[in-house]
């Protein structure tokens, strides 16, 4: 068990470097314990610039799924480590209305992968082999799942969207602390995996305020404004893709590319006392694994027995042992795998799963599953709310998977390929980069979508729109989602509270 304080992105901006109000009239509110308030609508991402992208559209008339368009495009130019067009993701919204859907714009397998591609003739994994390069890339979602969300809820037009992001990769910008750092950190895995001299590289180390301007990326993003969907899957790009693929060995092709949807999908739903729970389904785990560790915290007193008591942390720390024993076993791509969620989330069998919990004792791990987890977080995963004046709601996380993905920047176009097959169970039992491990549930299979830990979520609380949250923290995320809501509902913390006290994961 450890302890953590990392980021959780809140519709209340909590994440204050990158958080703007729209479209008010005057200065939002500022409050060291309620964070930054506003009056019509908010926009919460990882970077200011991304932030103001959003906020700028909202001011046009644009309404939440506009602006997630928009801020999505700005984060592949602004923060390349996590932000992208070259990975895939999840959207959970609830309209004005009430009315909530899901939209899985996960990557997927290449139609050549195999269940033992990552496996020698021994049949042990090859270290590094699902990590980095070529092969370790799935076929990318982003632009597709922006694409459609836009087609079905976007207000203004597509290109109005992308320009931002266009403007900002060709006049360049200025570089953050953190993303200077984070450069210089991966410079030799920048290095070592591309085959010529990309624009995150240069002879000096990074320092805060240096320009980075990115020429190619702009150019793609040129094609995807024009083009739409077929600006990146189609023509100039994706044959940019595939000359990348021939350099690394790895296996998509044009019928891969030709071949991606993303997918609608019917959110998770349930109730936690008072509050709904609106978050994603499989092929994410964060939706299924939220409402168990709820579920089985209603048999235990929290609110009575306080947010530090040692009861809290110990029961809180079992119930997430269980829950990640059944992710690990049973989820998997439901369209490819029978995930029986009906029955994972049945209150009967959460009672019967949680009622060997002994308050004095700590339950052997081997009773509970095989397999260490070692890696605790990672930062490679990026979440952004928005909330516009109309009260549309949208909660959307996205990824790379590790820190600028497979490394592998393609040449001519500028934005880097993820490394998500890395968090299929590339061999029974053996834990991916952040120490999960799986099960045939989520084995390799051509065209399936990989498990995930992105848990955009949604909350209402008497039928209003209460809580818009989502964070990055690889394996670590569910379990931030879990207590930053155990966080309001029974430790009567506001928002900016719940994200400034530690967590346990």
């Amino acid at each position: 068990m450890t302890l953590k304080n990392s980021i959780i992105f809140f519709l209340f901006c909590l994440l204050l470097p990158g958080c703007q109000s729209s479209p008010g009239d005057g200065p939002p509110h500022k409050s060291p314990t309620l964070g930054q308030l506003a009056d019509s609508a908010m926009v919460v991402s990882a970077h200011p610039l991304a932030t103001e992208v959003g906020v700028i559209i909202m001011r046009k008339g644009g309404n939440a799924f506009d602006a997630a368009v928009a801020v999505q495009f700005a984060l592949a130019v602004v923060y390349p480590r996590a932000g992208n067009i070259g990975g895939g993701g999840f959207a959970v919204f609830r309209l004005a209305d009430g009315l909530a859907g899901s939209l899985d714009f996960r990557e997927k397998a290449p139609a050549a992968a195999s269940e033992n591609m990552y496996l020698d003739q021994n049949e042990e994994v090859v270290t590094g082999l699902s990590l980095f390069g070529a092969l370790a890339t799935g076929v990318p979602g982003v632009v597709d799942g922006m694409v459609k969300l836009h087609d079905r809820y976007g207000k203004l037009g597509f290109a109005e969207l992308v320009e931002p992001s266009i403007a900002l990769a060709r006049n360049g910008i200025r570089l953050t602390t953190g993303e200077a750092r984070k450069f210089n950190d991966y410079r030799q895995q920048l290095i070592e995996n591309n085959t010529y001299d990309i624009p995150v590289l240069k002879a000096q180390p990074w320092q805060e305020g240096d320009s980075l301007i990115q020429k190619e990326l702009a150019q793609t993003l040129v094609r995807i404004r024009d083009q739409g969907r077929d600006g990146f899957y189609r023509g100039t790009t994706a044959d940019l893709i595939l000359i990348e693929m021939e350099k690394g060995n790895g296996i998509i092709t044009h019928q891969d590319l030709e071949n991606y949807e993303a997918i609608w999908r019917e959110p998770l739903m349930g109730y936690y006392k008072d509050l709904k729970i609106i978050s994603m389904p499989p092929p994410s785990s964060g939706g299924i694994a939220l409402l168990q560790l709820l579920k089985g915290s209603e048999k235990f007193p929290f609110q009575e027995w306080g947010f530090r008591h040692s009861n809290t942390l110990h029961v809180m720390t079992e119930l997430a042992r269980r829950v990640y024993a059944d992710r690990a076993t049973y989820l998997g791509d439901p369209d490819f795998y029978p995930v029986p969620q009906q029955d994972l989330l049945d209150s009967l069998y959460l009672w019967e799963r949680m009622s060997d919990i002994d308050l004095n004792t700590k339950t052997a791990s081997s009773d509970i599953k095989e397999g260490q987890v070692e890696i605790i977080e990672s930062i490679e995963t990026t979440h952004f709310s928005i909330v516009d004046f109309y009260g549309n709601a949208v909660s959307i996380t996205t990824t790379l998977n590790g820190n600028y993905g497979s490394k592998v920047m393609v040449e001519g176009a500028g934005f880097f390929l993820n490394n998500e097959m890395d968090d299929f169970s590339i061999k029974p039992g053996h834990p991916n980069q952040f120490g999960l491990v799986g099960s045939e549930a989520n084995a390799i299979k051509p065209q399936k979508r990989m498990l995930s830990s992105m848990t955009p979520t949604i909350v209402e609380k008497n039928r209003q729109l209460f809580m818009v949250l989502g964070t990055n923290g690889g394996s670590t995320i569910i379990t931030q989602i879990y207590q930053a809501i155990l966080n309001v509902a029974d430790f009567g913390m506001t928002m900016q509270e719940a994200v400034n006290v530690p967590r346990i994961h």
